[in-house]
């Protein structure tokens, strides 16, 4: 499994982090030796909301070789959700057979299309702007979606 962990800046690195240690554990623990992954971003430099410098292994490239894209949440997915650089390229997941955000990342995914007539959730504060996104949003801790996943708060992470 071909995995693409996207960053950008002003992001919740916890979000991050909850999701990219559980996950790359797959392959250091040898129950999915398979598993490869990248930390993928629209661009060269992330700072998180902290100011936490975080280097992309990709920067710009596309999305769509992947099988899963995991997408965190943060204060600046307010303004990307209306990013057309940003969402174009986001939306170059399209093909990609698994999506997963926790926190507001929903809101990326969603405005991505990616949530379209799906059933979603996202931190309690972010359920009004969810709504226009998808077809149901969901007060549960994680929803599958079928094809795409939600978890709520960054707590949520480590159970998505």
């Amino acid at each position: 499994m071909n995995t693409a962990f996207v960053i950008f800046n002003r992001m919740t690195v916890l979000d991050f982090i909850d999701m990219y240690d559980p996950l790359t554990r797959l392959k250091s623990m040898q129950i999915m030796p398979d598993f490869e992954w990248n930390v993928c971003s629209f661009t060269t430099n992330v700072v998180d909301d902290k100011g936490l410098r975080i280097a992309p292994s990709i920067a710009g490239e596309s999305l769509s070789g992947y099988d899963l894209i995991v997408v965190p949440g943060g204060f600046s997915t307010r303004t990307l959700q209306h990013d057309n650089a940003f969402l174009d390229w986001l939306r170059s997941a399209k093909p990609v057979t698994l999506k997963a955000s926790v926190c507001t990342g929903s809101l990326l995914l969603g405005a991505a299309g990616f949530l379209k007539d799906k059933r979603a959730t996202t931190h309690p504060n972010a359920f009004q702007e969810l709504r226009p996104y998808c077809a149901h949003v969901v007060d549960d801790r994680v929803v599958d979606g079928g094809g795409v996943i939600t978890a709520r708060g960054v707590t949520a992470s480590i159970d998505l």
